[in-house]
């Protein structure tokens, strides 16, 4: 399929339209906010739900305390803040009230990646999928656009029912899939077929992978791209069917590579089909404020990225 961006527009964005949508279907659903409404995407909720909403403040264990408690009362709560504060601030409590009871909470991280931009490394959530995707009973999504997010969000509202942290973007990027594509949790897509090389991506990446199998295909190599929405439970017989075939693999996301997506690429492929496998994301280093262009270029996290971590790994296969 021939990818094409629609227009520009956040992630965030998308968790707003997809939240709303599900709250008129199911009166349960309730969102607690940590003084940050309007910039994490649920002003739209309080807008159309007032008497459903509890402002918190600065106070993120606590929401996830209360969370908890609404969830074994019956209520479908949504808790959402900055993804670096939602992971680690509150990590302690999500592990054992949200986790151990196994209740039916979505934590929605905004500002993920290194595309917060001017906020800087304090806001930019690099750590997030890592610190997430270990704790039992945690499903985590990272949906690739705003579309995806609208879908990733009702879906995961009402139709699943464990706890689920979904990470999105603050800045505005390419909204390619369409608005009325299925989405479900656990089950990758595959957004390009190829026979040299599997690009396994999540978030944002998806789009640059997308870019990079363009070029690539310039250069005579087949690209098959794959979305990885779903980091956790991963789509590990996708994962293994690609790589059976294209026998090479890159991974790419806007996230520390130590502990994160592409690792758990990397324990499906070690413990299935052992194959080359490059990494293309944050190395080990804290982010910096700039404009998210600029980020994504100096942290090398774009298509010409990928382009030539697949030569690398072809050099690899070969």
């Amino acid at each position: 399929m021939n990818w094409r961006n629609k227009g520009d527009k956040a992630g965030r964005f998308g968790f707003s339209e997809g939240l709303v949508i599900a709250a008129k279907q199911n009166n349960n659903i309730v969102a607690l906010g940590a003084d940050i409404t309007a910039s994490v995407g649920m002003q739209s909720f309080v807008d159309n739900f007032p008497e459903r909403f509890i402002s918190f403040g600065i106070a993120e264990q606590n929401i996830v305390a209360a969370a908890t408690g609404l969830s074994l009362g019956g209520k479908i709560p949504v808790f959402s803040t900055y993804g670096v504060f939602a992971a680690h601030r509150a990590n302690d409590q999500i592990r054992v009230s949200v986790c151990y009871n196994n209740v039916h909470i979505l934590i929605a991280g905004a500002h993920a990646g290194i595309s917060v931009g001017p906020d800087g490394a304090t806001h930019q959530a690099l750590e997030d999928i890592a610190a997430m995707r270990v704790l039992p009973n945690m499903t985590v999504l990272s949906p690739c656009d705003a579309n995806q997010a609208r879908q990733a969000t009702i879906s995961a509202l009402l139709d699943y029912h464990k706890p689920i942290y979904i990470r999105f973007g603050r800045e505005a990027v390419p909204n390619f899939t369409n608005s009325d594509d299925a989405f479900e949790i656990g089950k990758a897509q595959i957004m390009q077929e190829g026979t040299d090389v599997s690009v396994f991506a999540t978030g944002h990446m998806v789009w640059e992978a997308l870019e990079a199998a363009k070029i690539l295909a310039r250069k005579n190599i087949s690209a098959e791209v794959i979305n990885i929405h779903t980091i956790k439970p991963i789509d590990k017989d996708a994962i293994i069917k690609s790589a059976t075939k294209t026998r090479a693999a890159v991974t790419a996301e806007e996230h520390q590579i130590m502990g994160g997506f592409g690792s758990a690429v990397a324990e499906v492929l070690a413990q299935n089909f052992a194959i080359p496998i490059e990494f293309i994301g944050v190395k080990d280093t804290f982010g910096e404020s700039g404009e998210s262009d600029e980020l994504m270029d100096k942290y090398e996290l774009r298509a010409k990225n990928i382009v030539l971590a697949v030569q690398k790994v072809l050099v690899r296969k070969a």
